[in-house]
């Protein structure tokens, strides 16, 4: 379906026209595309489905009183068939309320037979980098968000047309990585007996020396994993046989490639796991390393805009001041080797140099200083800033007994997102997936552990999730294959008179915008919102004696049935967007 489509779309247009007349007969001399003319819901429902804050926010346009304008426009609002009323509250505000016979159609037709998306016309071929942990160690808390974001906005994406890829950037190049084989030496060392001690401030002491005194240097990884990895490397007898060899002839840069190289790997492949565990999946893990050894770092210069290269005290800079940032850049340093700013330059350069036209990165919330120099790296290789965006995923808190829990490295008490996974169990999946996006991922997000234990239907995926099951209940109870059901050809508006039913109805009507606004505006927890209200809609629908469907025979219940069916679909479709499941049995969907 296109976007017009959408009813609230609908709805806009009906107000569009009313306003062109409504303006043509105050003969006033005002350009239409001064008018501010928007929709929104109502904020009170008894006043109508949709509303228009069109009179109070054109008052000074026409000098007029924000009632008398509201009332020359709905004196312009014709469409029997689609309002049920319309009306106007003070302050300034034109109500809609749409007719269910109207819904009943609308409702039908985009959720039958199968549940259709609005699609954007203007199409993209998308590349969406997220999560792109450090291989230097397990990820964390914050990597599970990225994880759950990102992958819920590629859905998103996807449901309005564009073309879009995930891809996970490895960063396995560099000093850092270094370190880590360094670290994996000095374990080894000790998972041989030997005594290790860790350097506690920073000398001009070599690395190599360190390492002749088994000593870890300061700046190196010392979690436990490191452990892990040497011993995981010592069961290989080749890889230990040829290790012993390099330490027995004090072989040590050999060596800690070799460890650096295998350190990667084996973190790499945890990770995977946990996001293998968290439901998300990769196109592809995109190697820092295969850029430096393909030259394109070093091809970086070359790609700037002349006047934005310039050697300052022997080090080449990106005069990254040209595109707002508060200071240029360093991207080659004294001695020859390049920056992450001039890698990130060449890894960027690459995505686009692949056919992606439009690029979304998913950062950590200590990168925001990074944004502007990348932007303008991207402007100056010849790309509009608009097609390169940067979205933050803030830190997490974790919860419990109403107290932020402490994060320890030493203890390994919730640092990882294996370890957030392992204690929510067999719902850690869905579980962590909602609750990372039920709040905007550019806030802080305050993750409540004892409720997301919670296995009742105070948890708010569970609550979500049992208005599903009870819906598949229903079907089984009275015997019916709900995957064969078929909708009633013969629509009644009769059996949706009743509030809760009409309520329902509105709701169900709503899921396509809601998620081509989730999808526009790239914020899932806009989805998560939705599904929480209906949900309680048809709570409500639920638990009212009238809509004992078991009780109904004939077209009531036909239509009724129709009512729970649309209704099962939305929630379905909508957690499978966020990367959740939606099960059929619950143990306490009666609840």
């Amino acid at each position: 379906m296109k976007a017009n489509q959408l009813l609230k779309n609908i709805v806009l247009a009906e107000l569009e026209s009313a306003v062109t007349s409504y303006i043509q007969k105050l003969n006033v001399d005002i350009p239409f595309e001064d008018f501010k003319i928007r929709i929104e819901y109502s904020r009170d429902e008894k006043f109508g489905d949709y509303s228009s804050p069109f009179a109070l926010e054109n008052k000074n346009l026409l000098k007029l009183n924000p009632k008398d304008i509201a009332e020359g426009v709905l004196a312009e609002i014709k469409n029997d068939s689609l309002f049920d009323f319309v009306s106007f509250s003070p302050p300034g505000f034109i109500n809609f309320r749409i007719r269910p016979s109207y819904l009943i159609g609308y409702v039908a037709k985009v959720m039958s037979p199968v549940v259709s998306f609005a699609k954007t016309d203007d199409l993209e071929t998308i590349l969406l980098e997220f999560v792109s942990a450090n291989p230097t160690g397990p990820m964390n808390i914050v990597s599970a968000r990225s994880a759950a974001y990102g992958d819920a906005l590629a859905n998103l994406l996807l449901s309005l047309g564009h073309t879009v890829k995930r891809e996970f950037y490895v960063n396995d190049y560099g000093n850092q990585v270094y370190l880590l084989g360094v670290a994996v030496l000095i374990r080894i060392f000790e998972s041989k007996g030997d005594h290790i001690s860790f350097q506690e401030e920073e000398s001009d002491e070599s690395i190599f020396s360190l390492i002749e005194k088994r000593v870890l240097p300061k700046e190196s990884y010392r979690g436990e994993y490191i452990k892990d990895i040497a011993n995981e490397l010592l069961k290989n007898s080749e890889h230990s046989k040829q290790v012993a060899d390099w330490i027995q002839n004090k072989n040590w840069e050999e060596c800690i490639q070799f460890l650096s190289k295998y350190a990667v790997e084996y973190n790499l492949s945890r990770q995977k796991e946990d996001l293998d565990l968290f439901g998300v999946q990769f196109d592809k893990f995109y190697s820092e390393r295969s850029l430096h050894e393909s030259g394109e770092v070093e091809n970086v210069p070359s790609l700037l805009k002349k006047e934005d290269v310039a050697t300052i005290d022997g080090k080449l800079h990106f005069l990254s001041t040209h595109y707002g940032d508060d200071k240029d850049r360093v991207i080659r340093r004294e001695d020859g080797r390049p920056t992450y700013l001039m890698a990130d330059i060449a890894y960027h350069f690459d995505k686009y140099k692949r056919g992606f036209t439009k690029l979304i990165d998913i950062w950590g919330p200590d990168h925001y200083g990074y944004i502007a120099r990348l932007k303008g790296a991207v402007e100056s290789f010849g790309k509009s800033k608009e097609s390169f965006m940067v979205l933050i995923a803030q830190q997490v808190n974790l919860i419990e007994n109403k107290e932020k829990v402490k994060m320890s490295k030493r203890l390994g008490i919730f640092q990882t997102m294996r370890d957030l996974l392992t204690y929510l169990g067999k719902n850690g999946k869905d579980v962590g997936r909602y609750f990372f996006l039920m709040r905007s991922s550019d806030a802080p997000l305050d993750f409540d552990l004892d409720l997301a234990k919670d296995e009742s239907d105070k948890n708010p995926v569970f609550y979500i999730q049992y208005a599903h099951a009870r819906v598949c209940s229903i079907f089984r109870e009275l015997q019916m294959n709900i995957s064969e059901w078929k909708f009633p050809t013969d629509l009644k508006v009769e059996q949706f008179q009743q509030e809760e039913r009409v309520r329902l109805l509105f709701w169900v009507s709503r899921f396509q915008e809601e998620v081509y606004d989730t999808a526009t505006h790239l914020e899932p927890h806009r989805l998560t919102n939705y599904l929480q209200s209906l949900s309680k809609a048809f709570t409500k629908f639920y638990s009212h004696k009238d809509n004992r469907i078991k009780e109904k025979v004939g077209e009531e219940k036909e239509q009724l049935l129709l009512l729970i069916y649309v209704t099962k679909l939305a929630i379905a479709s909508g957690l499978e967007l966020l990367g959740i499941s939606s099960p059929e049995k619950m143990s306490k969907e009666e609840v």
